[in-house]
């Protein structure tokens, strides 16, 4: 593919850029067994992730035990537990680095939204990538929907001064997929993260990458 016409590239963070499953999965799971509840496979945590953390959270709970106040109390917990291991196993995918270098050598205008949390998307996203000039990074919390509204997509756009249509929006799931249709960006799909084709194309994938430096062509 020719991004050449394109000028900016919006990433996910999670299942995207970095690699952050078995830090999901064993935070998570500690709170399931303070609670007596039956922990998950790190696999598992492939399709709990994806819309947020309190979903997570919820997605992992018992069906039968999923009242609103054990939800906040368990997600309270698991954003504690998080704080302490986000950085235990997470890693950048491979080729990510250098496919980040060669798009800000080539002048794309790079940016990050999620659905993380806003304060670890910030502070991951320097963690990992301190040499990455990205324009604009957001995380949920605060007005910003989250995705798959178009919104903070859409916020980028403005902010950057880049048409919509003028966007490449690279991510995992058939949530980005959504987000990228809605705000009339070119929706990639990331085979390397937590979901398979078929929920890519499905979200509305124009193309599916299986590495990163397929994108540099």
């Amino acid at each position: 593919m020719d991004i050449s016409r394109y000028r900016g590239i919006i990433f996910d963070l999670d299942g995207t850029l970095l690699n952050t499953l078995a830090d999901l999965a064993m935070s998570m799971n500690r709170v399931l067994g303070r609670h007596g509840f039956e922990q998950h496979p790190v696999q598992a945590y492939r399709y709990f992730v994806g819309n947020g953390m309190r979903m997570l959270v919820e997605r992992t709970l018992p069906t039968d035990r999923r009242a609103p106040e054990l939800i906040d109390a368990c997600y309270r917990e698991m954003h504690a537990e998080y704080d302490r291991h986000w950085a235990d196993e997470t890693v950048p995918y491979d080729g990510m680095p250098e496919l980040l270098e060669t798009l800000n050598r080539r002048g794309f205008q790079l940016s990050v939204l999620s659905n993380k949390p806003h304060e670890f998307t910030g502070i991951m996203v320097r963690r990992y990538f301190p040499d990455t000039p990205f324009r604009c990074i957001y995380g949920a919390g605060g007005a910003l929907p989250r995705k798959p509204d178009p919104a903070g997509a859409l916020l980028i756009a403005t902010e950057t001064g880049i048409p919509a249509e003028k966007f490449l929006y690279l991510g995992d799931t058939g949530v980005d997929m959504k987000t990228a249709v809605a705000a009339g960006m070119f929706p990639i799909g990331a085979l390397w993260g937590f979901r398979d084709e078929s929920e890519l194309r499905e979200g509305g994938a124009k193309l599916v990458l299986n590495h990163p430096a397929e994108l540099a062509g």
